[in-house]
This record gives C-alpha cells, sequence and structure tokens, in this order.
C-alpha cells in the first residue's frame, strides 16, 4: 500500500472551522512525488521501498541493478505489445478481406 512508504510522521493538522486539514512539509511531498513517478515506470511498491531505503544508504550499485531489472521488463512488454499490435494489424486485414461469418477477430480471440 502507497501509505506504508511514507514515514510515520503525524503531518500537522489545523481545524478550520469544524474541518481539518493536514499540512505536510517539503520533504514529504518530495517523498509522495518520488513514490508517484517510479510507481509511473512501473516500479512495484516492494522495489519503491527498496529505492528510498537504498536512497538513503547511497547504494547507488544495488539502485542500479533494480533500473536495469526494470529496463528489462519494460523491454519485454515491449516485445509483447509489438506482437500483439502485429496480431490485430494482420486480423484487421483479414477482416477486411471476407464478408463470411464469424469475422477473423472475433473467432482469433475465440480460439486462443
Amino acid at each position: 500500500m502507497l501509505v506504508s512508504l511514507i514515514p510515520n510522521i503525524p503531518p500537522r493538522i489545523e481545524e478550520f472551522s469544524s474541518k481539518k486539514i493536514r499540512r505536510y512539509g517539503e520533504q514529504d511531498i518530495s517523498r509522495l512525488q518520488f513514490i508517484l513517478s517510479a510507481k509511473k515506470a512501473g516500479f512495484t511498491l516492494k522495489e519503491i521501498k527498496e529505492l528510498l531505503e537504498l536512497d538513503a544508504q547511497n547504494d547507488r550499485e544495488r539502485v542500479r541493478g533494480i533500473a536495469q531489472n526494470r529496463i528489462a521488463k519494460i523491454d519485454i512488454q515491449i516485445l509483447e505489445l509489438k506482437e500483439a499490435r502485429n496480431a490485430l494489424y494482420h486480423l484487421i486485414k483479414e477482416c477486411k478481406k471476407t464478408d463470411s461469418k464469424p469475422c477473423p477477430i472475433l473467432t482469433a480471440f475465440v480460439q486462443k
């Protein structure tokens, strides 16, 4: 869970009328921005936690290893997406060629 990556430092709470507003410091905001950016890059919460811990230890070799592992996973995803795109492209061409039923696109998904 994302909340587990934010330190247990309680935010400053201010009360306005009947509402409580939490105020976080710059360091908290910076950490949250890092977490969100790393999540967007595809890192798991476990990997993000490790990256945050490694930052405190200045273990750049391990950080590079985690980043290289992420790149390898992204490369696999790219290949899989390209294969899926090519398969769909060919199915679309087949769908145009024939008026017979059922549509080749639909039958391809049933067969898999």
